[in-house]
């Protein structure tokens, strides 16, 4: 079986997994790892595919067993590679879209060809001159009923004058108001005037529009068909040997179309393709290779968890039937360690351990709050007023009323908090101290990822110093602290991760780096006013990955 690679390295001595991992949320194995460089070196040996690799592209690996129990791994690459979909070595597609003589291609062609007549239509120079037309007539237009509306006005105010005036016999009168109705008149005749004319001239352009519309239609209701046969021949299976369309997974999952692209990642490719040939998954990941794309956060050689807009309705099926390592982002981390670093009758402070959430999550799980209602006797009237990411710990800060948690938020957004962040970073950044300032959005794509967007971010400003290093696994790492100037979502991590920020991840960064044994970011210090006895209250933390 040519697709499945034995190790070159030397594997006897590596421990085996003992269930398969979360593939959205993992360290990756270091089976896992030597496959990675392994894939790696093959796509040194081909230019073509070295090339294209090097402009951006995710690939998997996954860890099997053979019938006869021994180790190897498969490859794969999410879309295309070197513009095609089955390249020698790695594991082909689930369903062939590529095919020449298949029905997508024919069909993907036939609105190929209805695109370039619609283009075509509309650049003609027919459509275009008709349009114009009816543009300049209405320009036309609108430039002579407005001037006649502005001499209807200059002569309204000419007849208030005169009658202010107190002078006007009843013939003047009367003289004035046959004015008043003779304007008016010739307006209401002009705009039906000019009316016939533009429906004249749009009466030209009308049957073109009627064509377009007709032929966009068909266009949107040859492509909606074309996209539903495609996700049902996108049929994948599970470890229980059940198969079920791609069709069929999302209308079960969410009651959506897959979105485009569905099914061609790595993680299913592989899945598939080692259910197919009897072969027993044991790890999988997922790797980074070349360029990150415009806005997003890939770093050449990190492991990254599968994509959740498409893989996690796919994976959550082809799963099924493995046993699975719990994902640690949903059980959580332990709440039992939350330590109080303040407390009156006003606010409390926590320190945070990393793995807890902050409030309440969509997922369920512990949060902070909930934590703090029960130790006040479940009480409703404790707010925590502002968050940490459930990976991020120290400082919290909660408000033991309505109005107190009000003004603290008011300090927030008003940026009149002063926060401090430490952070290890997975290298050294070139400068050591400034100021970030990239915007961020939200990756509706991969979320809870962010993404940096200069058109629709929201602004998100970040000032640094790097005041140490340490070394880990015998790389010096930067220890930097962070002044976030806002507060946006990921914030620190994004900027620390992107190439436009300090192109160095903070250590564990499972979004934006590599998953660590935590998140090496801490929330050390905090500084706000006391909302009721208005002292200025400075508090410090130490961080559990310094001790």
């Amino acid at each position: 079986m040519t697709l499945l690679h034995r190790y070159k390295s030397d594997i006897s001595v590596v421990e085996v997994p003992q269930c398969f991992n979360n593939p959205f949320y993992y360290r990756p194995h270091e089976l896992c790892m030597l496959a990675a460089g392994e894939v790696r070196s093959m796509l040194s040996q081909n230019s073509a595919i070295a090339e294209d690799a090097a402009r951006g592209k995710m690939f998997g690996v996954l860890v099997v067993r053979d019938s006869g129990g021994e180790l190897g791994y498969l490859a794969a690459f999410s879309g295309l590679l070197a513009g095609g979909n089955s390249v020698p070595g790695f594991v082909p597609p689930i369903f062939d879209l590529q095919s020449p003589g298949g029905y997508f291609k024919q069909e993907e062609s036939e609105i190929s060809a209805l695109n370039r007549k619609i283009k075509e239509t509309e650049c003609s120079a027919e459509y275009t001159a008709a349009i114009a037309a009816v543009e300049e007539m209405k320009r036309v237009m609108e430039d002579e009923l407005t001037a006649m509306r502005e001499e209807m006005r200059r002569c309204k105010q000419q007849r208030a004058a005169l009658r202010a005036a107190g002078t006007l016999s009843a013939a003047d009168e009367a003289v004035l108001v046959r004015e008043s109705q003779f304007q008016k008149a010739e307006l209401k005749r002009a705009t039906a005037r000019w009316q016939q004319q533009v429906a004249e001239c749009e009466s030209v352009v009308a049957p073109l529009k009627v064509l377009l519309a007709t032929m966009k239609e068909e266009r949107k209701q040859r492509s909606a068909a074309l996209q539903r046969w495609l996700f049902e021949q996108f049929k994948v299976r599970n470890g229980h040997g059940s198969e079920k369309s791609l069709l069929a997974i999302f209308a079960e999952h969410s009651g959506i179309i897959p979105p485009g692209g569905a099914g061609e990642c790595a993680a299913p490719k592989l899945m598939q393709y080692a259910y197919l040939n009897s072969l027993t998954p044991v790890a999988i990941a997922e790797f980074w290779v070349g360029e990150s794309p415009q806005g997003e956060v890939r770093r050449d050689g990190c492991f990254y968890g599968a994509c959740k807009s498409k893989c996690e309705p796919i994976l959550g099926f082809m799963l099924q039937g493995l046993n699975i390592e719990d994902n640690a982002l949903e059980k959580g981390g332990d709440i039992s360690k939350i330590n109080i670093v303040y407390e009156d009758k006003y606010i409390i402070v926590v320190d945070k351990p990393s793995g807890v959430l902050s409030v309440p999550g969509i997922m369920g799980g512990t949060s902070v709050q909930q934590w703090l209602r029960e130790q006040y006797l479940h009480s409703n009237e404790l707010f925590v007023v502002h968050r940490l990411d459930m990976a991020t710990s120290g400082l919290l800060v909660a408000a033991k009323s309505m109005e107190v948690y009000k003004e603290l938020q008011r300090q927030f957004a008003a940026r009149e908090v002063k926060k401090e962040y430490l952070a290890i970073l997975d290298g050294v950044p070139q400068k050591y101290e400034g100021v970030i300032e990239l915007p961020l959005a939200p990756d509706y794509e991969n979320r809870p990822r962010q993404k940096v967007d200069t058109v629709a971010g929201k602004p998100a400003v970040t000032c640094f110093k790097v005041i140490g290093t340490v070394e880990r696994d015998a790389r010096e790492c930067a220890v930097v602290c962070f002044e976030p100037l806002t507060g946006r979502t990921h914030q620190l991590r994004v900027h620390a991760a992107h190439k436009d920020g300090l192109d160095c991840p903070i250590v564990g960064d499972a979004l934006y780096g590599t998953l660590n044994e935590r998140l090496m970011l801490h929330a050390s210090c905090i500084m706000f006013v006391h909302p009721v006895n208005k002292e200025v209250i400075e508090l410090e933390c130490k961080s559990d990955f310094f001790c």
